[in-house]
């Protein structure tokens, strides 16, 4: 079951709960994502670390072990890459419409899941040509 559940909705969620909190007015969000703390660097330097880099690294992380899964070729991917398609969906329309969702941080997320989307089928199509062994050779080579 956890292998047919898209993990990209987890970052969508956790974007969601931080817009819910704040109000979905737009400022709300935007503040709280720009909020965050600063790091000193060697360099002298400071570098500001926010909440919506958290969400987005977050969402980054999600996106490997998303990739990782693809390279199985069982009916349950099928449904991760239909259920993938649907956060996609959602998280499109509520950055298209919603002004709290307006941001760069849900827009990388945004884009991560259509990458979720694009990677999952070219590579379940790639693991799936080389376990039939339609891609030439013998199978296994290649």
């Amino acid at each position: 079951m956890l292998r047919s559940f898209p993990l990209l909705i987890l970052a969508v969620l956790i974007y969601n709960v931080l817009a819910l909190t704040h109000g979905f007015d737009g400022p709300g969000t935007a503040a709280l994502l720009q909020s965050g703390f600063h790091v000193k660097l060697f360099s002298g330097e400071e570098w500001l670390f926010t909440i919506g880099d958290l969400v987005t690294l977050v969402a980054i992380g999600l996106l490997f072990v998303e990739v990782i899964k693809a390279t199985r070729t069982s009916a349950v991917e099928v449904i991760n890459h239909a259920l993938s398609m649907l956060v996609f969906i959602i998280a499109l329309v509520e950055f298209i419409t919603l002004k709290a969702f307006a941001t760069s941080p849900f827009f990388f997320i945004t884009v991560m899941a259509l990458f979720d989307i694009v990677a999952g089928f070219t590579i379940s199509i790639v693991a799936a040509k080389r376990d039939l062994g339609v891609a030439g050779g013998l199978i296994g080579t290649n």
